[in-house]
């Protein structure tokens, strides 16, 4: 895969294309040491579902055989604390938090950065990414120790930034 051109075509993006510069999984960044794999985070429920269900040929299929999607609509009942805890990709574009290669946000950034790209956003995802474990620390502060319905809303929130919120 090293060395592989991912070309993508998909509704947001039209002849995009990126390098697989690592081996998938491998070689993080220091400072990026993420609990959950892309893979583990379709799987448990994240973003109500809808998120990236019109690009799912860009990665491997595995990632998504347990996958819990909706292509109609966000239904937050998949996320796995069954509550919202986004907000609209509008929302996102308004802050300025979507970079051009990555239309969808930062989860799309994690998925390609899984998979072996290596961009000039990294940096800036990777510090975003640091900044959620503020939560982590409001969870142990506030809740007891594997209460899973203390703090719903946040722990998906940690969850959509591959915190493993059901270890804390």
């Amino acid at each position: 895969m090293i060395g592989e051109v991912i070309v993508v075509n998909d509704l947001m993006q039209t002849n995009y294309s990126y390098l697989l510069s690592e081996p998938i999984g491998e070689n993080f960044h220091s400072d990026f040491m993420p609990d959950l794999t892309p893979k583990e985070m379709l799987t448990l429920g994240v973003f109500g579902g809808k998120y990236m269900t019109d690009c799912v040929n860009e990665f491997p299929a595995d990632w998504y055989v347990n996958a819990r999607l909706c292509k109609e609509r966000r239904d937050p009942s998949l996320n796995y604390f069954g509550v919202n805890a986004s907000q609209s990709l509008s929302v996102w574009r308004d802050k300025g938090w979507i970079n051009y290669d990555d239309p969808r946000g930062w989860f799309q950034w994690y998925c390609r950065y899984f998979f072996g790209r290596r961009c000039l956003d990294d940096d800036r995802q990777i510090k975003r990414w640091r900044q959620m474990f503020r939560h982590v620390g409001q969870i142990r502060k506030n809740c007891e120790y594997g209460d899973l319905n203390c703090r719903p809303r946040q722990r998906q929130a940690l969850l959509h930034w591959a915190y493993d919120s059901r270890e804390i």
